[in-house]
Order: C-alpha cells, then structure tokens, then sequence
C-alpha cells in the first residue's frame, strides 16, 4: 500500500457556494432597487422600512422555493439516470464493462490498461465506477435541493439586511444615495468572499458582480430624477 496524500479540494464546496452567491447577490440588489424606488417617491422612512421588509421576507421564500425546484428537477434528472444504469448493469453486465472499457481507452489508456482497469473497479463497485465515469456524477456535485434552498433563503436574507440597515441610518432624502453606494460595496465584498471561498482569484469575480450591480441598481436609481 502506498502512503494517502490527503487533500482537500474546493470544488467540494460548489453546491452550496453557488446556491450561496446567488441568494446573496440577488438580496442585495433587489432589495437596494426596491428600498431606492420607494423613497425616491415616498415622504416618510417607515414606508421605505416596510417594503423593503416585504422584500425581504418575499425575496428569501421565491428564493427557497426557486432552488428547490430547480435543483430538484436536476436531482430527477440524476435519479433517473442511475435508476437507467442500475437496470443495465443488471440486464447488461457485458455491454456495461464494454462502455468502461472504452471510456477509459478515449481517455488515453491501452486497450489492455483499460480492460484491467475497468474489471478492478467493477469487481469493488461496478455501479459507482459508471456513475463516476459515465454519468459524471459524484459526492461533490450530486443535486442537493434542500442545502440551495436553504442556503438561498439565509443568504437572500443577509444580503438584503445590508440596504436596509443603511436605509435605517440614512435621512431619507439620502436614502437613494447612500444605498446605492453601500450596495456596490457591498456587492464588491460579496465578489472577493465568494471568489476566496472557491479558491479563485479576488479581483476579477469582484470586478464582475459589482459591474452588474451598477447595471442593475441605476434602474432604479433613475426614478429619483423623475
């Protein structure tokens, strides 16, 4: 036996780092737009507090419930294929170690390295080796619907917390102004945490989310002058 090399990877972390930035990103800006809208055309905060709350609240379930039936729909998807695989390999078991074979021979083995290779791992878990190589499917990438849904609601809610938080400390005639500027920093923030969560490079994940942050919140912004 050889000694194990033990490593972590941080593609383990996709499911719900996705799910993550999502909901954050799109708490933030919807909120902001939502919070920059009602005080460009209200005369009292409360009113801008209590939309923006509604958002909230709205936002983090239409966010829960999206995921969940987005990443349920791939979680059939993925069922229904390794449901499909478990009756070949019954039905099969030739054919199904011939598709190893060459999967492995595409990927560059000989015919022979790829036979051995293919009747080894069949003989540990015939099934695994083909949901693996095959399908493309592993611990790490495997649909997980309530994890997005309830990374989604948290995450939504967080991000759309921050507009509103500056939307509480600013008097109400700023209110267009501070948020839309706390929101991009934020939005910036978010870009550098998610990118350094996955292992990526800060700046240009940054550079992206608050690019389409400025895109989104003029939108809004623009009713200030209307």
């Amino acid at each position: 036996m050889y000694p194990r090399h033990r490593e972590s990877h941080l593609i383990e972390r996709i499911g719900w780092l996705r799910a993550a930035v999502l909901g954050a990103n799109d708490g933030i800006i919807s909120t902001a737009s939502l919070v920059v809208g009602v005080a460009a055309a209200s005369t009292s905060s409360n009113e801008v507090l209590v939309a923006g709350i509604a958002g909230l609240v709205a936002g983090a379930t239409s966010m829960a419930a999206g995921e969940y039936v987005s990443v349920s729909s791939q979680a059939d998807t993925e069922s229904a294929d390794l449901a499909r695989e478990r009756r070949e390999h019954t039905e099969q078991p030739e054919a199904e170690l011939d598709e190893l074979i060459n999967i492995y021979v595409d990927r560059g083995l000989q015919p022979l390295l790829a036979r051995q290779v293919a009747v080894q791992l069949s003989e540990k878990d015939a099934f695994g080796a083909h949901a693996r190589d095959e399908l493309g499917l592993s611990a790490h990438v495997v649909a997980r619907p309530i994890q997005a849904a309830l990374t989604s609601a948290v995450t939504f809610a967080g991000g759309a917390s921050l507009p509103l938080v500056i939307a509480i400390f600013s008097p109400l005639t700023l209110i267009p102004w501070t948020v839309s500027g706390g929101s991009l920093v934020a939005l910036a923030c978010l870009g550098a945490i998610g990118a350094k969560t996955g292992g990526a490079g800060v700046l240009i994940p940054t550079l992206r989310v608050t690019f389409w942050g400025a895109i989104d919140l003029p939108l809004s912004f623009s009713s200030t002058w209307s």
